[in-house]
């Protein structure tokens, strides 16, 4: 299972981690689904000065971000974000409250079934707008992730800055920019990249961390140092294919196309009438 993940509410994007045994929330996420506030950190700010006992509900736990890179951020469990709910005037609330036991029902019915998990990852992007075949590209991607960072996790490497500072390695050697600068290069925000990464971009993305993950077991990388070179060098073999193929084909595999506008087609069409 991914220890992030992100699900929604609404068409609003809820980060969340899984901690001791448990899925906690991004309040900042949580505050702007229910709000819409257009500066969910400070409103949250406020929050926590008018009822400063809102602060013991939070753990600080580390959340991906935009850029890729996880720093740590208030998150808080099933009940603590209950107790959120009571504390902000939302006319979503009930809503949100019915929504968070769906997930919890979910999460169990994963345990039983992890087929679930990944039904529920395609039917999240189908609901989204995208194709089928950019959903099966993205799910082929998702799949050479975690064999990578099971592989990492096996050899040695922590969780975190150093998962970060490989996968932004591996990208800069298969792309020629980092994650940051290819988010930039899309017009990105906090948006996750690789939701808006073209197929093209989505299979040498898995070919350059499938390339890592052999290349590590090929050394029997141990350790930050030593998966290091593995990641360079499987940056490099997924680097030198591109060239290859955009070559070939004459065409450039990194582009600025992003999925934005799905969510904006999607928004647009919900507020229409019903036929």
């Amino acid at each position: 299972m991914e220890n992030n993940k992100i699900i929604l509410f609404q068409e609003k994007e809820i980060r969340r981690v899984w901690h001791a045994e448990e899925w906690y929330f991004s309040v900042i996420d949580v505050i702007e689904a229910l709000t819409d506030s257009v500066n969910p950190r400070k409103y949250w700010s406020v929050l926590k000065n008018r009822e400063p006992q809102l602060a013991t509900i939070c753990s600080q736990l580390k959340i991906t971000a935009s850029d890729g890179k996880k720093y740590k951020s208030d998150a808080a469990n099933t009940e603590g974000v209950f107790r959120l709910i009571m504390s902000v005037p939302s006319p979503k609330a009930e809503p949100f409250k019915q929504w968070l036991a769906q997930i919890g029902k979910e999460r169990l019915d994963e345990m039983a079934d992890p087929e679930l998990a990944a039904q529920r990852s395609i039917d999240y992007y189908r609901a989204k707008g995208y194709s089928d075949e950019w959903i099966e590209r993205r799910q082929q991607s998702i799949e050479a992730r975690k064999r990578l960072t099971t592989e990492w996790q096996k050899r040695g490497v922590k969780e975190g800055q150093e998962y970060a500072i490989l996968t932004a390695e591996i990208a800069k050697a298969t792309f020629g920019l980092t994650p940051s600068q290819h988010a930039q290069l899309k017009s990105l925000e906090k948006e996750n990249l690789r939701d808006h990464m073209t197929p093209l971009e989505l299979i040498f993305t898995a070919l350059g961390e499938e390339a890592t993950r052999l290349n590590a077991i090929s050394l029997d990388a141990q350790g930050f140092t030593e998966n290091h070179e593995a990641a360079l060098k499987g940056g490099n073999a997924a680097g030198e294919a591109r060239k290859r193929f955009e070559s070939v084909q004459n065409t450039q595999v990194v582009s600025p196309e992003n999925y934005l506008h799905l969510l904006q087609k999607k928004s647009e069409t919900d507020e229409l009438p019903p036929q």
